[in-house]
């Protein structure tokens, strides 16, 4: 009951926080183009957070650092004690209208004023038929699609796993080194990105293959080594792909790759799941990754950035391979209607101009970060499309201090990979928020490589 109390003092000094005298308006806020810092960081009120949530949280929560968001505009956060921050990493990008987009926070305002919930599993709410509506006519394949809906990415690479064993009555899934689908048990099987996402919860889902990802590819694994040896390819129910890792380092693969994948599966009749769960939703500057390489998966898989931060996840498929009865797969939350509005509202936004933004801005600052490159020698690679930017350094120590060194500055990214920070803002960023990050960036590479010169 002490620690409970102790949340609750930190919550109300939170609330306090943002009563304070001189915060500024959500209008004001969204116009920053560079943070602003008033305190140490972590200040105060934040400590008192850190403190008192230490106390009665799951410690397998990883934590980047110390940072205590109270409320966001655009592409800035203010954390609780009136610090303001440049968001480059969107909440690992799942704010992708920004944060608290006026016309996404209507939305769920107006559906929340009508009706909180009720399943569509068992009955008929029009949103959820609607959001599907828009899911299906935006899906990235020419057929007719259905969706179903979740409540989370790892729902919705589940979700794939039992439509694929099912429709074709085959068992294995091959999924790629490196890869990142989500921490339940069928996306965690998948999951290759780190051992210690599977560390101490064998036995995992039987029937998953790995094989390697895009340029560690040169001589075709899987019917080299998979078909020729494990297993048969009329065996083979699905192939799940992220089109851009995600988790894995923001590795983009090479032309004609993600082509031949499409091409193995429609020789052996396996399915081809894309999961877009990171970089779909106009991202890297396409409503969907594939699109850049022209690929039509049968299923694709979104989240994250899905409805704007409200819990929601979908699995799209060509509607002839939903020949699952009633039954077979529901969900209780999934497809809330609150979250659906929120989708709703956040796929007009997109397709109004985010995703244009998104590779115009995105285009800027791939430039400016491989210019960086030329300066700081301990950039090794910079890649990526649209606002999915990846920046690996020579080790993920390096990595590690370049990320807190920009928060140390009230910039905010975050590691992803062996040694990669990512960088997935929200995709209302404006060029000039974008140069400031830019600047910021390069300030806190140099710190790093001058500590590191010191300390040799």
């Amino acid at each position: 009951m002490e620690a409970e109390h102790d949340v609750v003092e930190a919550e109300l000094t939170l609330h306090a926080a943002g009563d304070a005298a001189g915060t500024p308006s959500y209008d004001q806020l969204a116009a920053m183009t560079a943070p602003r810092l008033v305190t140490e960081l972590p200040g105060p009120r934040a400590r008192a957070v850190i403190e008192a949530d230490a106390r009665v949280t799951s410690p397998s929560l990883p934590r980047a650092y110390p940072f205590v968001p109270a409320r966001g505009a655009g592409t800035m956060v203010e954390d609780v004690d009136g610090n303001v921050f440049l968001d480059l990493n969107a909440a690992i990008a799942v704010c992708s209208t920004g944060h608290a987009h006026p016309k996404v926070v209507e939305a769920i305002r107006e559906q929340a004023g009508k009706l909180l919930h009720y399943s569509a599993s068992d009955f008929y709410l029009p949103i959820y038929g609607e959001t599907c509506a828009a899911l299906d006519r935006i899906a990235p394949m020419r057929a007719d699609a259905r969706s179903f809906l979740t409540n989370s990415g790892t729902e919705a690479v589940e979700a794939a796993i039992k439509l694929a064993r099912h429709h074709t009555g085959r068992q294995y899934v091959i999924a790629f080194l490196g890869a990142f689908h989500g921490r339940s048990y069928g996306s965690m099987t998948l999951t290759a990105s780190s051992a210690k996402y599977h560390e101490g919860f064998g036995p995992l889902l039987p029937g998953v293959l790995h094989a390697p990802y895009g340029a560690d590819d040169p001589d075709r694994y899987i019917e080299r080594v998979i078909f020729k040896r494990l297993v048969k390819p009329n065996e083979i129910a699905a192939i799940v792909v992220e089109p851009i890792q995600g988790e894995g380092g923001y590795v983009v693969p090479p032309d004609g790759w993600l082509a031949g994948l499409r091409e193995l599966c429609d020789r052996h009749g396996i399915l081809l799941v894309a999961d877009e769960v990171q970089s779909g939703m106009g991202r890297t500057g396409r409503m969907w990754a594939v699109e850049h390489w022209g690929v039509e998966p049968d299923i694709v898989l979104s989240g994250k950035g899905i409805a704007s931060g409200m819990p929601l996840g979908a699995m799209t498929a060509r509607a002839d391979l939903m020949t699952w009865g009633a039954g077979a797969h529901g969900s209780t939350y999934g497809g809330n209607p609150v979250a659906c509005a929120a989708a709703l509202a956040t796929i007009d936004l997109i397709r109004g101009g985010l995703a244009d933004n998104a590779a115009e801005v995105g285009g800027f600052l791939l430039a400016g970060l491989r210019e960086l490159q030329r300066r700081q020698p301990l950039v090794r690679d910079v890649r990526g499309l649209g606002l999915m930017i990846g920046v690996e350094f020579e080790s993920g120590e390096v990595a590690d201090a370049v990320e807190h060194a920009c928060f140390r500055r009230g910039a905010l990214v975050l590691r992803a990979g062996d040694a990669t920070i990512r960088m997935s803002p929200p995709m209302v960023i404006d060029r000039e928020q974008a140069a400031t990050g830019l600047s910021i960036f390069e300030e806190a590479c140099a710190e790093v490589a001058a500590a590191g010169r010191a300390g040799a």
